[in-house]
């Protein structure tokens, strides 16, 4: 009888495979070393993986369509059968044929694939001839040979590995990077375990729609379609806006590489210009997510007074902290009734004075405001800042309007070397608080409106949460125990020595 494959098992496989992809595409960035920086490796590495991946399932498409024809090849380079077309001459194999300006011929393989996909490939790929390619000085064609043939060694159709195991090999080699720039690396990596929170608490259902806007690689809205099963219904409900245009590449190569078929990635400063419009409008969304930058200068507070989009709701935030107008510009983005959110943003935003202040007022008392949670620190790259959540949606449940649950979570971690983490039982804990909406010793609290009132719109969680302090005792009751306490030694050591001296006569 053949062995049946529990989940778990399944599980673990597929993590392997994942895992062992990863070092495989690792290895790669190995043969970047000392031409290129660390800081850069994403930036030869990404399209170099988008660029094979098209090519071999390019090749899969051929291979079926032929047996379907019974090998008409006019048929099999029809492009009704492939999801992209591949120009002539800008395959894969075709460039690893070059045994001169490899460099060149990989730019000009990579654009000509994107002129002739201007629907889905448009600014992908393009973003990243500016590395530095075709400098023989940087990269030597026996360099660029040896990446090429490191790649080439395996394939990386949809039928070697499956969209979400690529995917997942390409997250974990994303959050490599984030480990070698910890810097530059808040940009475009939110750590998985944070995403999966506010995904979990979010519930995106199929047929909803999600919005990012300030997505970075994508985490998020890839946790969304994962949370939904990769359900039909996805398509053409995933949206995002990203300023940095390698990283809005990013967020469309690892939305595909996770089998994500229709999406809409627009590149942009969101404050300023934001992209996703309908009829002039802000679109609005049942499910908006969001890690912006933290305390985000010069982000346009001038502009923002007489926005034409109508977001600056309760005040303009001021020009060196941006924080306010990201969540201003969230509110504005939920749909009506079911509308919900959660973003991450750092703790000064529940407590900071003068404008802020003003505006976070406003916010309470527009009873949007569901849940706080503070998470610990050192749990992001590139911020000294401790982070918090904010739950917000349009219409609260009934039982909670007029309230808000207050979580501490800034003990709920596990301490790394360098970097904390949240693990899945904290995942699992933070959300169990989340749910419970209770009160909890140590860890959350519910209160009304009237109370955060009476603490000056104050939504730091440990300015309310209850916490368990140890019984003091009176210093004469502790003086007479320490007393009583020295008296049994003095006699005890007294019994010992003349135990001693009976036992030497």
């Amino acid at each position: 009888m053949a062995k049946k494959i529990t989940k778990a098992a399944k599980d673990a496989e597929e993590i392997g495979t994942s895992k062992e992809l990863y070092n495989f595409l690792y290895e790669a960035c190995n043969i970047l070393r000392g031409p290129v920086s660390q800081d850069a490796f994403k930036e030869y590495i990404t399209p170099l993986l988008y660029f094979k991946r098209i090519s071999d399932v390019y090749d899969e498409e051929t291979k079926a369509a032929l047996e379907l024809s019974d090998g008409d090849e006019e048929f099999a380079a029809l492009p009704e059968q492939h999801r992209f077309v591949i120009p002539a001459g800008c395959h894969w194999d075709d460039v690893r044929q070059r045994t001169t300006d490899i460099g060149s011929a990989i730019i000009g393989a990579m654009r000509q694939i994107e002129l002739a996909n201007p629907m889905t490939l448009y600014g992908v790929l393009s973003v990243f001839s500016t590395a530095n390619w075709s400098n023989k000085s940087v990269f030597s064609d026996e360099k660029l040979r040896d990446l090429l043939e490191h790649m080439s060694k395996r394939r990386l159709g949809n039928g070697d590995y499956a969209a979400d195991l690529m995917g997942d090999a390409y997250e974990m080699l994303l959050k490599k990077f984030a480990d070698l720039s910890k810097a530059k690396a808040g940009e475009f990596y939110t750590p998985r375990s944070v995403v999966k929170l506010l995904v979990r608490i979010l519930d995106p259902k199929p047929g909803e729609t999600v919005y990012d806007p300030a997505c970075g690689s994508g985490g998020m809205l890839i946790e969304a379609v994962h949370h939904m099963k990769n359900d039909e219904r996805c398509c053409g409900a995933i949206f995002g806006q990203e300023k940095n245009v390698t990283n809005a590449a990013v967020a469309k190569m690892n939305l595909f590489l996770h089998g994500a078929n229709d999406f809409n990635i627009m590149c942009g400063d969101t404050l300023r210009d934001p992209k996703i419009l309908a009829n002039e409008h802000l679109a609005r969304f049942d499910c908006v997510i969001a890690n912006p930058p933290f305390s985000l200068k010069n982000w346009g507070a001038e502009a923002w007074k007489t926005d034409r989009y109508g977001r600056n709701l309760w005040g303009t935030p001021p020009e060196t902290i941006g924080d306010y107008a990201w969540l201003q510009h969230m509110v504005s983005s939920m749909r009506s009734i079911n509308g919900r959110m959660a973003v991450v943003l750092p703790q000064g935003v529940l407590f900071r004075g003068n404008e802020e202040g003003r505006i976070r007022e406003e916010l309470v008392k527009s009873d949007y405001v569901e849940t706080v949670i503070t998470l610990g620190d050192k749990l992001f790259y590139g911020t000294g800042l401790s982070p918090c959540i904010l739950i917000i949606r349009d219409q609260k449940p009934l039982l909670h309007r007029g309230k808000v649950l207050m979580v501490d979570g800034s003990k709920i971690l596990t301490p790394q070397r360098a970097q904390n983490i949240l693990s899945d039982d904290d995942v699992d804990e933070l959300y169990r608080l989340y749910t419970a909406y209770d009160q909890e010793e140590d860890k959350s609290i519910v209160v009304d409106i009237e109370t955060i009132a009476g603490k000056d719109y104050d939504l730091s969680p440990n300015k309310y949460v209850k916490y368990h302090k140890e019984e003091v005792k009176p210093y004469a009751e502790v003086l007479a125990e320490f007393k009583s306490a020295y008296q049994q030694m003095i006699d005890a050591e007294k019994k010992f020595r003349d135990i001693l001296n009976r036992e030497a006569v």
